[in-house]
């Protein structure tokens, strides 16, 4: 009977943990999303991250979620555990945040002449 248990509980903390896991992978991730917007004028950027990084060949995830001090990029760090909005906020302003997302989608499809740049392309109803 306690080897039962045992067995149980054993499989209840690896469900747990896959799950945790799970829900805190950018593998997940389908919108752009971030705490800072509390109304939205459009639907969320719909945003495969897997695929978009597979078809844009981006290995370096300080592509997107770089840092920089003293306006200076460092190189081999990264802000993946951060939402944009802790440093591309100033004073609570979202439309600062706002032109920040665009300018690193949109510019980057500009730039490289793929991927979507109208608003409906990317802010599906």
């Amino acid at each position: 009977m306690k080897k039962k248990i045992w067995t149980l509980n054993s499989i209840a903390v690896m469900v747990v943990a896959i799950v945790v896991v799970t829900a805190y992978s950018q593998e997940n991730v389908k919108s752009v999303q971030d705490s800072a917007f509390k109304t939205n004028m459009r639907p969320g950027a719909v945003f495969l991250h897997d695929e978009h990084n597979g078809k844009a060949e981006i290995d370096d995830c300080g592509t997107c979620h770089h840092v920089y001090k003293d306006g200076v990029k460092i190189e081999d760090e990264t802000s993946e555990d951060m939402e944009c909005s802790e440093c591309h906020r100033i004073n609570g302003n979202t439309v600062t945040l706002v032109a920040k997302y665009h300018l690193r989608c949109k510019g980057c499809h500009e730039e490289k002449k793929a991927g979507p740049v109208m608003c409906s392309d990317c802010h599906v109803k």
